[in-house]
């Protein structure tokens, strides 16, 4: 097991600048800098370092797993519960829910006071969407959580359902937009590393697209408040941390760091799921988007494992380089948003309004847009592959997006699979059907592309063809929070408010 899954560098961050009021009521040293020592220009760039430690490694791991995107590579386990689906509430506390809160959500409170008093509001903007990022993330993840009164001091904050939290972060962001001019100078940031308000504007419009997106999924009625945003400024570029990375320990991309460098003492468990594998390699097609996602195995092709199983049983068959695993380097950028996703979801509000001409319109861009982002060809060949289907455009944008982001935003996967149902499950084949551990025998020729499975051994809390639809509240919210709502054996099997 890897010895520390967070970049040492962005932990010392945050404990040097983190606000001391948050209700998690953390200890600090008294020796470091108080909120009134320091500017936000010194606070920003902790958030945006420690929203990259929680959502880039932590999350797109977990969300990796819960999506059939990876498997758990061979001669190690540490994961080999959660891919059978299994999310203990020992697993999630400090590395996500507490991480979000104390790094990111309580640091972005402290530079929208300081922001505001002197009417930064370039920065007020940016903080305002950093925080509300995190906050979406945790709806995703727990549906309740503590939102009205998490930043009060009170440690006890009561918790709101999750379309609560997303209509009071659109408020919040609508808020910032109100008060910013494009030409509003920005506080030192990683993200866009210009001085000008622009680029925030239009990260600002895209996350309230995507969230319009998610509660338009259960509700119509903000199907205007898109149309509304798709004439709105929306990003010219993928949103995402690069150029901000480095080789040294302590400043590669946390995906990198937890898992692919030699910096600390990892082990390496990742590899990439026969899902995945079998669906871009499929009927003498081979995506091009293979070769910019996952690297080849020992026998030069690219193999996936299959969810539940990390093939112990196979010693002598198959080792540790035998499966392919996501291509990665100290300076991978690490996503937010990309274009690919923004074009999705304009494909959506015209599938949801029966607009075909245009939805198709969108999707084909969005999957054109993906391949430039790998930096492949062959987006024509691929869309005539797949192509677009109104009748049933739940599973044409799910199939496609699901297999944009595997090699991207392995988290917005997992939530956006809960959301579409696509990739569906195949209720004939499952994972023990795939890979025969007793008899040693691994039949890649039995998965149904474009398909889940259910996983070997799968968690008894979730069952055959299902997905585990959120995390479980953490231990240190039940022990310590009097108000967080009591997980119970159904919980797992329950979606998060837009997915319902």
């Amino acid at each position: 097991m890897r010895k520390s899954f967070i970049l040492p560098l962005i932990m010392s961050f945050a404990l040097f600048f983190s606000s001391c009021k948050d209700y998690l009521d953390i200890n600090y040293d008294p020796v470091s800098p108080t909120e009134d020592m320091l500017n936000q220009g010194q606070i920003l760039p902790v958030m945006e370092m420690n929203l990259a430690a929680s959502y880039g490694n932590y999350l797109r791991i977990m969300g990796g797993y819960l999506s059939e995107q990876y498997a758990q590579r061979f001669g190690t386990g540490n994961y080999t519960p959660i891919s059978q689906f299994e999310v203990k509430t020992t697993t999630t506390g400090a590395l996500a829910y507490e991480q979000l809160y104390l790094r990111v959500i309580s640091t972005g409170n402290t530079v929208l006071k300081k922001a505001e008093e002197i009417n930064d509001y370039g920065t007020f903007l940016a903080a305002t969407v950093l925080r509300a990022f995190a906050f979406a993330a945790m709806v995703d993840c727990y549906d309740s959580i503590p939102y009205k009164e998490s930043v009060s001091d009170n440690i006890q904050p009561k918790y709101d359902d999750g379309r609560t939290v997303y209509d009071g972060i659109i408020s919040e962001i609508d808020n910032a937009l109100s008060k910013v001019k494009a030409s509003d100078i920005v506080a030192t940031n990683f993200l866009y590393q210009g001085q000008k308000a622009e680029n925030w504007i239009r990260f600002a419009n895209a996350l309230k697209l995507k969230l319009y997106t998610r509660i338009s999924n259960i509700d119509n009625s903000v199907l205007p408040k898109i149309a509304e945003l798709l004439n709105s400024p929306l990003p010219t570029s993928n949103v995402e941390l690069k150029n901000c990375w480095t080789s040294n320990a302590g400043g590669e991309n946390p995906f990198y760091a937890g898992e692919f460098s030699t910096t600390f003492d990892v082990q390496f468990n990742v590899v990439m799921n026969i899902a995945v594998i079998g669906s871009m390699c499929q009927d003498g097609y081979t995506d091009p988007r293979v070769e910019a996602f996952f690297t080849k195995n020992d026998k030069d092709t690219y193999m996936g494992g299959v969810s539940g199983s990390n093939f112990s049983t196979f010693s002598g068959i198959y080792g540790a380089s035998s499966f392919s695993r996501p291509m990665m380097n100290y300076d991978t950028p690490l996503s937010f948003i990309s274009l690919s996703e923004i074009e999705f979801y304009k494909a959506e509000y015209y599938a949801r309004m029966g607009d075909a001409v245009n939805a198709q319109l969108y999707y084909e861009n969005a999957i054109k847009q993906s391949f430039v982002s790998a930096s492949v060809e062959g987006a024509a060949e691929n869309i005539a592959f797949y192509p677009y289907d109104q009748a049933n455009w739940k599973k044409s944008i799910g199939v496609a997006k699901y297999l944009a982001l595997s090699g991207v935003d392995n988290f917005e996967a997992w939530c956006e699979l809960r959301r579409l149902r696509y990739p569906a499950f195949d209720e004939k084949v499952a994972g023990e059907d795939i890979c025969q551990e007793s008899s040693k025998v691994y039949s890649p020729d039995k998965y149904t592309p474009c398909t889940l499975y259910t996983p070997i051994a799968v968690s008894s809390y979730v069952g055959k063809n299902s997905l585990a639809e959120r995390f479980p509240h953490p231990t240190q919210s039940l022990n310590s929070n009097g108000n967080c709502p009591a997980n119970f054996d159904g919980v797992y099997k329950l979606p998060v408010f837009w997915a319902k």
